[in-house]
C-alpha cells in the first residue's frame, strides 16, 4: 500500500507533469487578464501601462494580460442622482428619509432663511473625461450643485421660491451645472434639477405660516377688488358711451329739425312775395286753427256779423 503511494507520488512530481500543471495555471491567467465582457448599460475605458488607449462597448472584448491592458467600466445609459438636504434611507413603498440640515440652509434674497431640499439627475455622457479629468467626482457635483442653488435662491425672495418661481430655478440651475461640468470636463450631463421641500426653519415656521396667511388675504383682497372694477368698469363705459350716442342722436334731430325749419319758412317767405294777401290769410287761418283745436268750449264767429242768436247747445254736458 505505501510502495504504490511513493510510485504514484513519484509520478506526480514528475517534471513533465510539474511543467503541464504550470502551463495549465498560466492558460488560465492568461484566458482571465485578457477577455472582459462589458454590459448593455456601460462602456470601458481602456488603459495600457496607464495611459488611455481606447473606449469599448457592450459584448465581450480582448485586452493584453498580465495588468498591460486595464479596464474600467463606466456605466453611461443609468440616470444618476444626488442628493441635497436629505438622505434616502430606505427606499420602497414606505420610504425612510434623514434630514441633513447643514447643506439645506440657505438665505434668500429678502434676508430670509429657507430650507431647500432638491435632487439632481445625470448621466455620464463621456466615459473618458469622467475616468482622467476630475479626480473627485461626487465631491465636485455636490459643490457645483449646491454652489448653483444658493446663488439661484440668493436672488430671489422667499415667496417666489416657494411659489412661482420654483421652474425657474429648476431650468436656471440646470444650464448652470452644466455650464459648469463642461468647464471642468466632467464628461456628464444634468438631465434635471428637482427641487423638493421648501420650508423656513423649524423655530420661525409659526410666524411665517401667518405672514404668508396675512399675503394670501392680501392677495384675494387685490383679486376681489380687480375683479369689482373689471365688472363695474365696462357698465360705466357703456353707459357713457350710450350717453354720448343719444346726444348725438338728439343734436342731429334739432339740426334736422331746425334745417326742416329754415327751408319751410323760406318756401312760406317765396310764397308770401307772390301773393302777401292771400298768404297772410292763410297764415293767419292756419294760427287761429292751431290755437284753438283742443279747444271744445269756444264758437268763433265773424266781427261784423249782426244778426246773431245765441242758442242752447243741448248735446253739450254740463249745461
Amino acid at each position: 500500500m505505501g510502495t504504490n503511494f511513493s510510485s504514484k507520488l513519484t509520478g506526480l512530481l514528475n517534471p513533465f507533469f510539474i511543467l503541464l500543471g504550470i502551463a495549465g495555471i498560466g492558460a488560465i491567467a492568461f484566458m482571465g487578464t485578457c477577455f472582459y465582457v462589458i454590459d448593455q448599460t456601460e462602456e470601458a475605458v481602456i488603459t495600457r501601462f496607464g495611459k488611455y488607449t481606447a473606449t469599448t462597448g457592450p459584448g465581450l472584448h480582448f485586452k493584453l494580460p498580465f495588468g498591460i491592458d486595464k479596464h474600467q467600466v463606466v456605466n453611461v445609459k443609468t440616470i444618476q442622482t444626488e442628493q441635497f438636504g436629505f438622505r434616502t434611507v430606505k427606499s420602497g413603498v414606505s420610504s425612510v428619509y434623514a434630514n441633513q440640515t447643514g447643506e439645506s440652509t440657505m438665505l434668500t434674497g429678502d434676508l430670509n432663511i429657507a430650507e431647500v431640499e432638491w435632487i439632481i439627475q445625470y448621466r455620464i455622457i463621456d466615459p473618458k473625461a469622467w475616468a482622467f479629468n476630475v479626480m473627485e467626482r461626487t465631491a465636485t457635483i455636490r459643490d457645483v450643485s449646491r454652489s448653483a442653488i444658493n446663488m439661484l435662491v440668493g436672488d430671489r425672495p422667499i415667496m417666489d421660491i416657494m411659489g412661482p418661481e420654483r421652474s425657474a430655478i429648476e431650468a436656471a440651475g440646470a444650464v448652470f451645472m452644466n455650464e459648469t461640468f463642461r468647464g471642468y470636463g466632467l464628461g456628464i450631463d444634468v438631465i434635471a434639477v428637482k427641487l423638493q421641500n421648501i420650508d423656513p426653519p423649524a423655530g420661525v415656521q409659526e410666524a411665517f405660516d401667518d405672514v404668508n396667511k396675512a399675503e394670501q388675504d392680501m392677495n384675494r383682497l387685490i383679486n376681489e377688488g380687480q375683479q369689482a372694477y373689471n365688472a363695474e368698469i365696462p357698465r360705466a363705459k357703456g353707459d357713457a358711451e350710450r350717453h354720448i350716442l343719444e346726444a348725438q342722436g338728439y343734436a342731429t334731430e334739432r339740426v334736422n329739425n331746425a334745417n326742416g325749419e329754415v327751408a319751410r319758412f323760406n318756401l312760406v317767405y317765396e310764397e308770401y312775395r307772390k301773393a302777401p294777401e292771400v298768404t297772410r290769410q292763410r297764415l293767419y287761418y292756419e294760427m287761429i286753427e292751431k290755437v284753438f283745436k283742443d279747444d271744445k268750449e269756444t264758437t268763433i264767429i265773424d266781427r261784423g256779423f249782426n244778426n246773431f242768436l245765441p242758442l242752447k247747445d243741448l248735446n253739450r254736458s254740463g249745461q
